[in-house]
Parts: C-alpha cells; sequence; structure tokens
C-alpha cells in the first residue's frame, strides 16, 4: 500500500531513534571533550586542595596519605611532583625526577618548546593548558605554594581524554546501529499486529460496498479495533436484513406503479382466453356424459372409457384453473415476491432431484455444469417455479440422443441459467409468441402431456416481477431456455 500505516510508523520510530544516537554523537564530538578537560582540571584541583590541607597540618610524611595520594594520582592519571624550598624534589610519582622536573620548569617560565594558554589563576595556584610542540601532546598543568612553603607541580594528560571521546562515540555508533536494526524489527512487529485486523476491518468493508455479509471480523475482545470489528459485524447483519426489506419494499412498490395501468387489459384478456380454453374439455365432458346418459355404449369396458376422459377432462381444467390463478395473481401484483439472499445451486439440484423419475421413465440423461455456491438475490419459491418449468419441458421435448444440460454461468452482476434439451428447433416466427399465454407451438404433442400453453407464461410473469430477463434460442441441435438472477442488490 502507498500509505501504509506500518511504514509510516516504522520510518517515523527509525527516524527518532536514529535521530536521538545522532544527537547523542554530536552531543558527545561538540561537548564531551571539554567537560573532560573541565573534570580533569577539577581533579587537579581536588588533588591539590587534599595535598594543601594535608601539608598545612604535617601529614604529608604520614603513610596513609601517601598512599591516599597514590591512589589519587593513579584513578586520574595525575603526574605530580612537590618541590621544598631547597629544591630538593620531596615526592614524585614518576621514575625519571629529573626530566619531569625540566618539564615542569620550561611549562612554569614559559621556556622550551611550549605554548600555554592559562585557564585559572589565583594568589595560590596557576591552572594552564599546555602544548607540547615537539611531542604534539597536550597536557593540564597546575602549579602553585602549599601552606607548608612548599612548590607542588601537576600535570594532567589530554590526549588521553580525546581517545576516550574517540572510543565513546565509536562505541555510541555501534549501539546506535544497533538499536535502530532493533527498533525497526520490534516496530514492524508490533505495528502488524496493529494493522493486520485494520487491513482486515478494510477487506471487509470492501465486500459490503459489494454487497457481499458473509465475511465477518473474529474479535478477541481485547482493544478498540475489537470494539469496532464487533460493531462492523452487527452492522453488516443490520444492511443485509435492511437491504432485503428495501428491496422487497422497492420491488412492491415498482409493481404497484406497474399493475394500475395492466390490470384491465389483463382482465380482458384473461376472460378471452380462458372462454377459448375451456371450451374444448367442456364440450368433450358434455359430450360424453350425454352419451352416458342416454346409455349409447352399453359395455362397461365403453362406459368406462367415457368416465375416464370426463375425469381427464376435468382434471386439465382444474389444471388450467389454478395456473390461470397462479398467473393471473402474478399479473396483477397481488402475489408478493419476497426477496431474499439464496444458494441458486443447492436450488437447481434440488430440483433436478425432483425430477429424476420422470427422466428415467423418459430414458433422458441429465448433466450440471457449475460448482461451488451461487448466491442470488431473488424469491426462492417462484425461482424454483421457472426451473421446474423448464425442466419439464425439457423432459416433454425432448428427443433425439434424449439429452439435457443445465448450467450455471457467472457474469458481473448476474448469474444466468441455462436448460438445454436436445430435439427440435422452434421456428423463428413462433419464438416471440410462446411467453403468450394459451399460445402452443406443438398443439398436438402439448395436448398429449396435458399441457395448456400457460407454463411459459408463468415464468415470463415471475421473471418480470423480478425485474430480470429470460429468453430461449434455437441450438445446433436442440433449444436452450434461460434466465437470469441478480447477484447484487440493485
Amino acid at each position: 500500500m502507498k500509505y501504509s500505516i506500518t511504514r509510516k510508523i516504522t520510518a517515523i520510530m527509525i527516524s527518532i531513534v536514529a535521530g536521538t544516537v545522532l544527537l547523542c554523537w554530536f552531543i558527545n564530538t561538540s561537548l564531551l571533550g571539554s567537560y573532560y578537560i573541565e573534570h580533569k582540571q577539577k581533579m587537579l584541583l581536588d588533588t591539590f586542595q587534599m595535598v594543601d590541607r594535608e601539608s598545612e597540618k604535617g601529614r604529608t610524611d604520614q603513610r596513609d596519605f601517601k598512599i591516599a595520594l597514590e591512589r589519587q594520582c593513579a584513578n586520574s592519571n595525575i603526574t605530580m611532583m612537590i618541590i621544598g624550598s631547597d629544591n630538593r624534589i620531596i615526592q614524585s610519582n614518576v621514575g625519571n625526577d629529573t626530566v619531569l622536573l625540566l618539564q615542569f620548569m620550561q611549562i612554569v617560565f614559559h621556556t622550551g618548546n611550549h605554548d600555554s594558554e592559562v585557564l585559572e589563576s589565583t594568589a595560590q595556584y596557576t591552572v594552564e593548558r599546555t602544548k607540547d610542540n615537539r611531542l604534539e601532546s597536550e597536557y593540564l598543568v597546575l602549579w602553585g605554594n602549599l601552606q607548608n612553603g612548599n612548590l607542588i607541580l601537576m600535570r594532567a594528560a589530554v590526549e588521553s581524554i580525546r581517545e576516550s571521546v574517540a572510543i565513546a562515540n565509536r562505541f555510541l555508533a555501534y549501539v546506535g546501529i544497533c538499536a535502530v536494526i532493533l527498533c525497526a524489527v520490534i516496530i514492524y512487529v508490533v505495528t502488524r499486529r496493529i494493522t493486520d485486523p485494520i487491513l482486515r476491518l478494510a477487506e471487509i468493508s470492501q465486500r459490503m460496498t459489494n454487497l457481499d455479509f458473509d465475511a465477518k471480523f473474529h474479535s478477541r475482545g481485547q482493544n478498540e479495533i475489537d470494539l469496532l470489528g464487533e460493531h462492523m459485524n452487527q452492522m453488516s447483519e443490520t444492511l443485509e436484513h435492511t437491504i432485503s426489506e428495501l428491496k422487497s419494499a422497492n420491488n412492491e412498490l415498482k409493481i404497484d406503479i406497474e399493475k394500475k395501468t395492466e390490470v384491465d387489459r389483463m382482465r380482458k384478456e384473461f376472460i378471452s382466453n380462458v372462454s377459448h380454453e375451456l371450451k374444448t374439455p367442456i364440450a368433450l365432458i358434455q359430450g360424453y356424459a350425454e352419451g352416458l346418459q342416454e346409455c349409447i355404449n352399453e359395455d362397461e369396458a365403453s362406459r368406462e372409457f367415457y368416465c375416464e376422459v370426463i375425469v381427464d377432462e376435468a382434471d386439465k381444467m382444474n389444471k388450467l384453473v389454478k395456473n390461470l390463478l397462479t398467473l393471473n395473481q402474478l399479473e396483477s401484483g397481488s402475489e408478493q415476491v419476497v426477496f431474499e439472499r439464496f444458494d441458486l445451486m443447492e436450488l437447481v439440484k434440488g430440483v433436478i432431484q425432483s425430477t429424476a423419475i420422470l427422466r428415467e421413465q423418459n430414458g433422458i440423461t441429465l448433466r450440471l455444469y457449475g460448482e461451488g455456491a451461487e448466491y442470488v438475490w431473488a424469491d426462492e419459491f417462484k425461482t424454483e417455479q421457472v426451473l421446474t418449468n423448464y425442466i419439464s419441458n425439457a423432459i416433454h421435448y425432448a428427443s433425439g440422443e434424449k439429452r439435457i444440460e443445465v448450467n450455471i454461468k457467472q457474469k458481473e452482476e448476474a448469474v444466468r441459467v441455462e436448460v438445454f434439451n436436445t430435439g427440435s428447433h422452434i421456428p423463428e416466427e413462433d419464438i416471440d409468441q410462446i411467453w403468450d399465454k394459451f399460445y402452443k407451438v406443438d398443439k398436438a404433442r402439448t395436448r398429449e402431456y396435458g399441457g395448456n400453453g400457460i407454463g411459459l407464461s408463468i415464468v415470463k410473469a415471475i421473471m418480470d416481477s423480478f425485474h430480470r430477463e429470460c429468453g430461449v434460442r434455437n441450438e445446433e441441435n436442440g433449444v436452450t431456455f434461460w434466465f437470469e438472477l441478480d447477484r447484487k442488490n440493485g
């Protein structure tokens, strides 16, 4: 991601740590040397004052004082010499007293190859910063008079201070690099623990924009992000329920607007078609009933045949009336359409299973193309009616290889269900009319299996109530009927 929080936090923390290390390095380089020199100057003064106090008390020859003085000089890297009034060296912590005395004298009297800078001067002592040009070494030098009249000379090398500063800076650089690397690793791991749940929430919200409410955030209930995830889960459930209700309400509103202009036309067309469709079975029932009444055929077999014809025609009339009532409810809008999200693949498999016996009786094979769950928005019961009608028609009209194929195809915002059967083509002039009520392409065959030309009209009415498309096309060796359902809410 271009603006990743993990990268930002990691970069900020690394910058802070690196900046802190650089600041420490700068302070060390700029101020540590001066601080060391001030500290070393203080140690020279402390040593001078300690010797001065003891000399005033006349205890400079005591063993305890000498040990303490030697420890002080060793710890502070101080070279010291005490000279009596007779120019005799009373005490020294170096091996070659004569050379050191000569160097001290050159410094005190500013002779020889030395450059000096007075740092502090009082009536009792003087502190100078001296550079030996020959050896290119710097020293802090203190000389002064003790209470007992003796002269004290002390010197501390500045070069060791510089070396200590350089070592400290180098060590700080190593520690800083390690600290930056360790900080980068720790911050990256920590921020990933924070941003991973946020990315999961972002993914869920993206899926919610596409009306996919199956994704849920698995909360551990430990922090604010977990609380946000729980609220998003609740919002997802509420949105799914609300969208289902809104889609149903929106669909009802569309139907209410359309049905007012259609109701009169449908009523007239309904009466006309019913009258025409019922005329033939009523005439047959009347004729055979009169034949039974007048005892035209007295044998038992003939009477039973007459009765079977009457019952068969009455059953066809009953089916016709039921289908007409269903169709009328759909077209008038009185049949409520309940939109819900369901697995289309599961419904298809159920319809295929329910028609298995009829296919076996007719020697027909069926193959389903499509795998996995395929969720759609529609009225599940009415969708089952559409699919059942398609497969039933395919069974009745299948010929030749007697093969049926059901194919589930995914489109960008819809799912198409296609039902193919081998057999004769539908004449091109009849394709647009097969959806009309009571229209029959093959009247003889329709009559043979008890059809009344209303099944596809019911399919068309259902798909219109869904505001989705359905259709038919001739294939090379058969016919394919299809319909589409919404994958998304909209």
